[in-house]
């Protein structure tokens, strides 16, 4: 599908609610627009996920059926990378490369997760006990991991195919029947992974994507009593709003993929050959609009102010630009909204004497492009310090001991993920031991695998993506006791 069918395909899909505009942030142009899908169109998209579940349609084929399904998804994600990486690009601000990677990765959760199909079990005993009972009985004892039904996938702009895959692949290999609901601000792609999903012979009703605004329709599908469970991927200010709707409806399960502000150690005898390139992209990457991003970096005092030149050295080196700027690293932020919201964080620490060591301001240009920024002099009581930016925006600050750097590490109400540079082996696994962070890198950084899982410590998240675990997110279990 052509870019300018998606479009137009997108400004023609019904809705009863807002216009939203579709825009390209590295131009500030609308690209199309969309009607919030509403309230009557979430209650039919989940009557129609909640029918072929029932149905058995998908849920009772067999797990070799649903893996050649799921593997042809991902076929099919292959053959459209050139449009949907296009249009990635062009929607969320990604360079192509980055597109190109991340269609990659979403083509790869499918055929990952194909694999687990066949693989879904439980265990299974024979019992010679009481029990509660107090009379001496044989039975056998087995478990059944069943899909939960209708779920709810909800998802944030800053990567829209890849958060569509990590949901939806593992949703549909466990047997669920889903409602998919991508961000407002970026919904192109998920025209063509809709298509693709029916082409590849996911039953109708099984996958139903929705568009609309998170307080209408995200809010819709998590209070629906009909929805079993909600995926969320996104901030943490909105995951508490979901937490409340779910408890408020059916006590629907919920699992949270949330914010961030990882800590990157880097010890005075580091590699910093490795460390100071790799802090830098850690931080900078797609505008440092992603969760996982090392917006706090702590060097020990030898080796401060090398650290402090070096990414300073290398943020003044990134060239920015749209998709279609040569030699473009990094793009733009999403909206004005992000924009306004970077700025702000900015200018209060400008006025709380924080030192921008460079960058600090936007770009003279069309687009919500900001210079990517090191500053130093950061309070670790200040908003800079402990909230999420979502933005090209690092502090710096400089520690003495390993007990001074993991208690800065640590002092945070996040606990996503967290690196540490040392060429000490002994410091860094138990360094690995005391941060406080679902993921720890040990002198590596922003690392990937779909068969490891992914979670988040403290207010970062519930549960994980990824991996086995990724699947036992859409799977309950059930005990069966049998006499003998």
């Amino acid at each position: 599908m052509k870019v300018h069918a998606v479009l137009d395909e997108i400004r023609e899909r019904p809705g009863t609610g807002e216009v939203i505009p579709v825009i390209d942030p590295a131009t500030e142009e609308q690209l199309t627009e969309v009607k919030d899908c509403g309230p009557e169109a979430v209650d039919d998209a989940v009557a129609r996920a909640k029918a072929s579940f029932e149905s058995g349609v998908w849920r009772d084929l067999p797990g070799s059926e649903r893996a050649k399904v799921l593997w042809r998804v991902g076929e099919l994600i292959d053959q459209h990378a050139a449009e949907l990486a296009e249009l990635e690009s062009l929607n969320a601000g990604m360079t192509p490369l980055q597109a190109q990677g991340t269609v990659a990765v979403g083509a790869e959760f499918f055929r990952y997760y194909a694999g687990w199909c066949t693989k879904i079990e439980g265990i299974a005993a024979d019992v010679h006990t009481g029990g509660l009972t107090g009379i001496d009985v044989r039975q056998h004892v087995y478990t059944l991991k069943e899909p939960y039904g209708v779920v709810g996938l909800i998802f944030p702009w800053n990567g829209p195919i890849f958060n569509f895959c990590c949901k939806v692949a593992p949703s549909l290999a466990a047997g669920c029947s889903s409602v998919v609901k991508p961000a407002e601000e970026t919904p192109l792609t998920a025209v063509i992974l809709e298509r693709i999903l029916a082409e590849a012979g996911v039953p109708d009703g099984v996958a139903n994507v929705l568009i609309g605004y998170g307080h209408t329709a995200g809010a819709a599908i998590t209070a629906h009593p009909d929805v079993e469970k909600v995926a969320f991927t996104g901030s943490t200010e909105v995951g508490r709003e979901i937490v409340h709707a779910a408890g408020a409806s059916n006590l629907k399960k919920v699992t949270l993929e949330l914010g961030g502000k990882s800590p990157v150690l880097i010890f005075d005898d580091a590699n910093l050959e490795a460390a100071i390139p790799m802090a830098a992209f850690g931080t900078f990457i797609h505008s440092g609009q992603a969760c996982v991003c090392g917006s706090r970096i702590f060097a020990q005092r030898g080796v401060y102010q090398q650290v402090v030149e070096g990414i300073a050295k290398i943020a003044d080196t990134l060239q920015l630009g749209g998709p279609k700027d040569e030699g473009a690293m990094i793009g733009p932020l999403i909206s004005q909204k992000q924009l306004t919201r970077v700025m702000g964080y900015l200018d209060q620490g400008k006025s709380d004497g924080v030192e921008v060591v460079t960058g600090g301001h936007r770009l003279d240009r069309k687009g919500y492009f900001v210079r990517p920024t090191v500053l130093t002099n950061v309070a670790t009581t200040s908003r800079l310090f402990q909230e999420e930016i979502f933005g090209p925006v690092v502090a710096i600050l400089p520690f003495d001991d390993e007990d001074e750097a993991v208690a800065l590490a640590n002092d945070s109400t996040y606990g996503l993920a967290a690196t540490a540079w040392t060429r000490d082996l002994g410091r860094a696994h138990r360094l690995a031991k005391r941060l406080q962070a679902g993921t720890v890198g040990l002198n590596c950084q922003m690392q990937f695998d779909h068969s490891m899982p992914f979670g988040g410590y403290k207010q970062s998240g519930w549960g994980y993506e990824s991996g086995r675990a990724g699947l036992e997110t859409y799977l309950q279990t059930k005990i069966v006791w049998a006499q003998l």
